[in-house]
Formats: structure tokens, sequence, C-alpha cells
């Protein structure tokens, strides 16, 4: 995997890798990550892509890293309860 480009921003590193023939969006914040893998087929160009991530899907993206949070401490604390 070949990272492409990293694209600034104040909450999320957000990178763009390049492997087997599909652009991979990466997008972090914290211990969470969310995957999109793109064909590289579907975009006429890299600015495509960086155009799409923007708005509403970041703020969506925002939604599922807390969600993502919230599973991961339930999933915890069942653990620790079940330890007690």
């Amino acid at each position: 995997m070949r990272l492409v480009k990293q694209i600034p921003h104040e909450r999320y590193l957000i990178q763009i890798h390049q492997y087997n023939g599909k652009y991979i969006l990466k997008i972090e914040l914290g211990q969470f990550e969310q995957l999109f893998k793109i064909s590289e087929m579907d975009l006429t160009n890299l600015d495509d892509l960086e155009k799409m991530i923007q708005g509403e899907f970041l703020s969506n993206c925002l939604k599922r890293f807390i969600e993502m949070r919230a599973d991961w401490q339930e999933a915890f604390n069942k653990l620790q309860n079940q330890a007690l």
C-alpha cells in the first residue's frame, strides 16, 4: 500500500493510499479509523476524491466514530463486569 496524499485537517488524520487498483481513503480519530475503498476507475482524478471529503461526509464520519467508541466502551464494560 502506497501513501499518495495526506490531507490536512484540524480534527482527523486523513490519508489516501493506492493499492491493487483502488484508492483507500483512511480517516483516523484517536484509536479508531474508517477505511473506504474506491476503485481507481470510479474517479477521473484524485481531486474528485478530495472534493468528496467535506461537510456532511465528515460529519457522518464523526457520528460513526462516536458510535464506534460507544460500542467499544460497552464491550469493554461487559468484559469488566464478567471478571467481577
